[in-house]
């Protein structure tokens, strides 16, 4: 049999209203007063019934996550987060793949999906600002990720150049001067890479050392392929690099496994830093230092961006919100202990 708020009241002694103000979280409820009722919702098993509760506020309580590769670590372990976050405002997330597609990005973008989300958190790859400038779907939209749009949307990322000079920053201190970049992409100039790459280049000019294209690797992807094939490559054209920047983990992890092959041992011949800290990268024969961001606060920071934008539709400027970030030294760059 179904419990009830009524049920509850009874149990407790105290009104429904009073049950409803402690069910929905309103602050202006006494320590001893919600003790009370929620040892009686305890005692009977009540469940509050979300659907209702999403129906009233004409919501349906389900936000979507359209992520580029669910395959690849980072954004698996993101997507877990951003659900746990949700969870804790009784939000259901709905995931979506886009492949890193634009065709993708625009169609989840456009609200296909609009009367059954009631809003979307998208990490794009390929979307364009013209592409969001002619959107006319009123689902709220937050933006994850690198790219910049300028547009009234909340975007939420780390600081990728200042976490990539802090990268390379380290490879300076531990006195590695020729220093590669992996993962400039090929087909497209425009891309989340090129702040990475900036970064990489600043902290170079800094130190007074030059950043010459030929230690710069493009890839067609950003997997362990694609790392390990950008550094066969550099390696065959005759470039040494003694230190190797990645532009994540995957291709960190890629080019770790071309030098291995090659007889060049990691760190003492080549350094090399990922940027990601995904879980494989802790536990691989040589774990990899690395730039973690805080995906909780990434997680977090876009729920609550994204129910803000659900209570006050009427605003219309987008926030530009900052996730932070620590370099984490591991034996890619500091050798075992």
């Amino acid at each position: 049999m179904r419990v009830s708020l009524k049920d509850v009241a009874e149990r407790a002694g105290v009104s429904i209203k009073t049950v409803s103000n402690v069910v929905n979280n309103y602050q202006h409820v006494t320590p001893a007063m919600r003790a009370r009722v929620q040892l009686a919702i305890d005692e009977l098993g009540y469940r509050p019934n979300l659907t209702a509760r999403h129906l009233r506020k004409g919501r349906t309580g389900i936000i979507a996550l359209a992520v580029p590769e669910l395959g690849n670590p980072y954004f698996a372990e993101l997507a877990g987060a951003v659900i746990d976050a949700a969870a804790e405002h009784d939000v259901t997330v709905l995931l979506d793949h886009t492949r890193g597609e634009r065709e993708q990005e625009v169609l989840v973008s456009q609200g296909f999906r609009a009367r059954v989300i009631d809003g979307l958190i998208l990490s794009p790859l390929e979307l364009e600002a013209e592409d969001l400038r002619g959107r006319d779907d009123d689902v709220p939209l937050v933006l994850l990720g690198e790219r910049e749009y300028d547009l009234p949307y909340d975007h939420i990322a780390i600081d990728n150049v200042a976490a990539a000079r802090s990268a390379v920053r380290h490879l300076l201190g531990r006195g590695r001067t020729r220093i590669a970049y992996l993962g400039e992409r090929t087909d497209s100039a425009n891309r989340p890479a090129h702040l990475r790459l900036a970064g990489w280049r600043a902290a170079l000019t800094e130190a007074g050392l030059p950043a010459p294209e030929s230690q710069v690797g493009a890839t067609g992807g950003w997997d362990r392929g694609d790392g390990a094939e950008a550094m066969a490559r550099m390696l065959d054209s005759g470039v040494r690099p003694d230190a190797v920047f990645a532009y994540n983990d995957l291709v960190a992890i890629g080019a770790m496994r071309v030098l291995h092959e090659r007889g060049l041992r990691v760190p003492w011949d080549v350094a090399v830093v990922g940027f990601d800290d995904i879980a494989e990268g802790r536990f691989g024969a040589v774990t990899l230092t690395t730039i973690s961001p805080d995906k909780q606060a990434i997680a977090r920071l876009a729920v609550q961006s994204l129910l803000h934008r659900l209570e006050r539709p009427e605003e219309r400027s987008g926030r530009e919100l900052t996730a932070a970030y620590r370099l984490i030294e591991r034996e890619s760059t500091l050798g075992r202990r």
